[in-house]
Formats: C-alpha cells, sequence, structure tokens
C-alpha cells in the first residue's frame, strides 16, 4: 500500500483498533466506533476498551484522509467516509449477530447516515455531541474561505478536564468541511428513514456542535425509541472528557437492555448469564 494513508504515514496512536467479542453472553453483539472530523480513534479508544472488557466485539476504522496530514483530509470526500463506515460495520457484522454504531460529532453523523441506507442493518445508535448543522456565522463565509485557504482555526481539543490533548489535526481543512456539509445535509434529508433506537449523549457546553443539533436529531429520526442524556461536566469531545464514565457505562447499559429486548421479541431464550 503507497500513498498519503499508507500505514508508515499514521500518526502513532491514531491507528484503527479492533477487539474481539468474548466468551460471554455479550461476545456476538458488536459496536461500531466512529471518530470526528479531523479526530482519530484516539478519541474512541477508552470507550472501546471499555466494551471490549464487558465482553462486547469492537472495531474502530480510521476515516479516509484522517491521521496523517490534513492536506490529505482536503482531497478525501463524505463518499470517501461512508464507504469505510459501511466496510467495517460489514467486518464486524460478519462475526456477530447484531452490531451497535456508535459515534462522536461527525461520527455520529456517520453512524445516523448508515442507519438511514441500512434501517433493517443497524441494531441501534450510540450519539455522542452528533452534528447536523451549524449556526456559527462564519460557516456562510465557508465557501469562499475554501477557495482562498485551504485551512482555518482548528475545532481539536474542546475539552474540559484538565491535561487532556485530543489527537487530532492543528488545522481545520476547509475543503474537507464543504464535504461535511454535504454530509450535513443529506443525512438531515433523511432522518425519517432511521428507525432503530437511539440514544443521544450531548454536552450542556459545546464550543464546536451547538445543542440544537442533538434536538433536529431526535426530532426528526423516524425511531419510536429514543433517549437524551444531557452531559454537565464535558465539552465536544466527551469520550475524554469528565463524563466519559459515564457515557461507558450507561450505554453498555443500553446495549444490553436493547439485546434483551429484541431476543424478548424474537421469541427468544434469555442467553446464559444474560439479565
Amino acid at each position: 500500500m503507497s500513498g498519503p494513508t499508507a500505514p508508515t504515514d499514521v500518526m502513532a496512536g491514531a491507528e484503527p483498533f479492533d477487539f474481539p467479542g468474548g466468551a460471554g453472553p455479550d461476545g456476538r453483539t458488536g459496536v461500531l466506533l466512529v471518530h470526528g472530523f479531523t479526530g482519530t480513534p484516539m478519541s474512541m479508544r477508552p470507550w472501546g476498551e471499555h466494551l471490549a472488557a464487558e465482553g462486547f466485539a469492537v472495531r474502530c476504522p480510521l476515516l479516509p484522509g484522517h491521521g496523517t496530514r490534513w492536506q490529505d483530509c482536503n482531497i478525501s470526500t463524505h463518499d470517501q467516509w461512508t464507504t469505510s463506515v459501511g466496510e467495517a460495520f460489514d467486518q464486524l457484522a460478519a462475526e456477530c449477530d447484531r452490531v451497535f454504531v456508535a459515534g462522536l460529532s461527525m461520527g455520529g453523523t456517520l453512524a445516523t447516515r448508515l442507519a438511514e441506507v441500512r434501517p433493517d442493518d443497524v441494531a441501534g445508535l450510540i450519539l455522542v455531541n452528533p452534528a447536523l448543522l451549524t449556526e456559527r456565522l462564519d460557516a456562510k463565509l465557508l465557501p469562499l474561505i475554501a477557495r482562498l485557504t485551504g485551512s482555518w482555526a482548528p475545532i481539536a481539543n474542546d475539552i474540559k478536564k484538565p491535561g487532556i490533548v485530543e489527537l487530532a489535526y492543528p488545522k481545520l481543512p476547509t475543503r474537507a468541511m464543504m464535504q461535511l456539509r454535504l454530509l450535513w445535509k443529506a443525512t438531515r434529508g433523511d432522518l425519517s428513514r432511521v428507525t432503530a433506537p437511539v440514544i443521544v449523549f450531548h454536552s450542556a457546553e459545546d464550543h464546536v456542535v451547538e445543542p440544537i443539533n442533538s434536538r433536529v436529531l431526535l426530532d426528526g429520526v423516524g425511531s419510536t425509541d429514543t433517549t437524551e442524556v444531557v452531559l454537565r461536566d464535558s465539552y465536544h469531545v466527551a469520550t475524554l472528557d469528565n463524563d466519559a464514565p459515564m457515557i461507558f457505562a450507561r450505554s453498555v447499559e443500553w446495549i444490553r437492555e436493547h439485546v434483551a429486548a429484541s431476543r424478548t421479541t424474537a421469541g427468544e431464550a434469555p442467553a446464559a448469564g444474560s439479565t
């Protein structure tokens, strides 16, 4: 493999990861984790390690154009991102009976998009500060900015917890941001196609993604099973912030509840050791 996304060019700590399912009742349940725009799997690794320790099968891909140089992001497309997520989902689904999809920020957008185009495949969505739009005034100038310059002020490291640094690009790739806007538009337009259960964790104070994003998502999805959890002690990258332990524990409980409910609906006997 050669080119800008060759393994030797990936930043240390930005590598994709996967963990096999355990021998217990949760081993046949997969969780696909999707990182955010300009970020890397590093922001999802503690969550992934927690899920794996609980016995779930876990996979987190490195999205195209990420984890190398910000210039690489500017030549990636939203179609490449959605394709990457779909391929990772299929790899995990081949090993599991069901797969839940969890995403942070743009990862939440991509998770939602997958549930729109494959409503019968996604067992549930676990979203942390998902992004669908922005109300920032400078966003209106983005088309002009993207023509004038390839980069802008970074959006990474919006974390309340002291001493925690997200591994992400030091600049915002403006042309990739234009691709993200196209992804937002497509995803907003098809929200009613989401029928899987949804739980949304969103920060009360987020300097990257405004709270209206979670409201638009919850109001728009076709799901009859939705849950909203407000994070009071975290900023945008909540998976690395003060509320992370609560997100991790609550997501495990939520997944197990929905697996048990699906088994009951299907008339299956509960798995040994499950509750």
